[in-house]
C-alpha cells in the first residue's frame, strides 16, 4: 500500500486531534456530549454541534488570559493555534446527545456479602 505525505500527515493530524479531544471527556463528556448527575445540569459546556467559530474564540480566549476558568486556561495555553482550530473541527461534527441522566446509588448495609 503506498501513502502519499499528505494522507499520512492529515492521518497522523487526525490522530492527535482525536487524542486531545479524548482528553476533553474527562470534563465535557465522550465526543463533547457533558453528562448531567441527578437534577443538577453541570455546567461544563456541551461542546458536541457548537460553532467551531465559537470554539475557537473561547479557546483563543482562554489561552490569552482574557477568560479565566478552573483549569481551561492550563489546557488552552498548551494548545497550537492547529491544536484549537483542529479541536473546533472535530467537536462541532459531533453530533449532540441527549444528557445521560446519573443517579446516585445507595448501598446496601449488607453490600459486601
Amino acid at each position: 500500500m503506498i501513502v502519499c505525505a499528505a494522507e499520512t500527515a492529515l492521518t497522523v493530524s487526525n490522530v492527535h486531534i482525536r487524542s486531545l479531544a479524548a482528553s476533553c471527556a474527562a470534563c465535557h463528556g465522550t465526543q463533547g456530549n457533558a453528562v448531567s448527575i441527578g437534577k443538577v445540569t453541570d455546567s461544563t459546556a456541551v461542546l458536541a454541534g457548537a460553532s467551531k467559530a465559537d470554539i475557537i474564540s473561547k479557546l483563543q480566549a482562554f489561552k490569552s488570559g482574557e477568560r479565566s476558568a478552573t483549569v481551561m486556561h492550563r489546557h488552552a495555553k498548551g494548545l497550537s493555534i492547529d491544536e484549537i482550530t483542529g479541536l473546533a473541527e472535530y467537536f462541532s461534527q459531533q453530533v449532540p446527545r441527549a444528557s445521560a441522566i446519573l443517579t446516585s446509588q445507595k448501598l446496601r448495609v449488607d453490600h459486601a456479602n
